[in-house]
């Protein structure tokens, strides 16, 4: 992967958006109308890709990537967390500048940055926009913008994408889907952790790694915001527990208190996750930002520190504290 980002991408540079379509024909096509208006309206120039079919969309973003590099453009994910990690792991790949039309659930990405949420004012931020390099967290070859897990929350996120489709996208649908996992009956996971040469054994429901600080603060992992700014990942593992000690779980990081539960939590650059050679696991489900696969074991979780060059307007809250305060004379 690219070592140093692109430079600022010049003012008439072309931006190649890849667009989920996601919901209906009418809501696809009015959201493509949108974009092409705004960036017609400014003079520039647009090529759009609308995603049907979900298992193109990592070969439409890895041909629009290699056109924008060529072009000196800017490719653009326009969909929910999911869309843009993969659009964004293409962006990573090819060295390409990225911008974000976050059009998801949570769009935890997208707010963290600033980036707002309704579509018009995201393309008209982004024609004002500078790079900023953001930093992705890496889980084997895959790269994630806000969270990777192993364990129970893969299967969370099975579940929700299941219901999600019966009744609609929404967080209210989001939060009875997780209501529905912890009650049904569950396995720990026994695990060995390698950090920094020393070697752990823990017992949880569910690895969960971190790398949004908008999602920690939400859930009450304030403490460790700090190192996601820092440079870091954050790691969150729940003791092993029942159905009423996960939907006691639930209830505290919807309610912003997950620092009061019987969770280990702290921050690393690398870890290494193995499970015990009596278990024969080879594969093993994960997620990243809601997108559940398989990976052979070991798994890896690593920051790489600056490597998506990011459009957004403003500086970070790492940049601006290190401005430097200027006296009065």
């Amino acid at each position: 992967m690219p070592v140093n980002p692109p430079s600022e991408p010049r003012p008439d540079a072309p931006i190649f958006v890849v667009l989920n379509a996601g919901s209906g024909h009418s809501e696809t096509e009015l959201r493509r109308s949108t974009i092409e208006s705004v960036l017609a309206a400014a003079g520039r120039s647009c090529h759009l890709e609308i995603v049907e079919d979900p298992g193109q969309l990592e070969a439409i973003a890895r041909n629009m990537a290699q056109q924008a590099l060529a072009a000196g453009g800017i490719l653009v994910a326009a969909g929910g967390d999911g869309t843009i990690n993969t659009v964004a792991h293409e962006a990573v790949l090819a060295g390409c500048t990225f911008g974000v039309l976050p059009q998801g659930t949570f769009n935890y990405f997208g707010r963290t940055h600033g980036i707002p949420e309704d579509l018009a004012e995201a393309v008209y931020s982004l024609l004002r926009a500078k790079v900023r390099p953001v930093q992705v967290g890496l889980l084997n070859n895959k790269i994630f913008l806000v969270n990777a897990s192993v364990g129970l929350y893969p299967k969370l996120l099975e579940e929700r994408e299941h219901d999600k489709r019966q009744y609609g996208r929404s967080r209210v649908v989001a939060f009875f889907s997780a209501i529905k996992i912890a009650l049904r009956p569950h396995r720990h996971l026994r695990i060995t952790l390698e950090q920094d040469g020393k070697e752990r054994r823990l017992r949880t429901t569910t690895l969960f790694v971190g790398n949004n600080r908008l999602q920690l603060e939400q859930v009450g992992m304030d403490g460790l915001t700090e190192a996601v700014e820092e440079g870091q990942l954050v790691a969150i593992a729940p003791r092993p527990m029942g159905k009423l000690g996960l939907l006691g779980l639930l209830v505290r990081g919807l309610l912003g208190r997950l620092k009061d539960a019987d969770v280990e939590a702290f921050a690393f650059k690398r870890l290494t996750v193995r499970t015990p050679a009596v278990y024969g696991r080879k594969r093993m489900k994960v997620a990243a930002d809601g997108e559940v696969t398989t990976m052979a074991m070991p798994l890896e979780f690593r920051v790489l520190e600056g490597r998506l060059a990011l459009m957004v307007q403003g500086p970070s809250r790492r940049q601006a504290r290190e401005v430097p305060e200027v006296e009065a004379s």
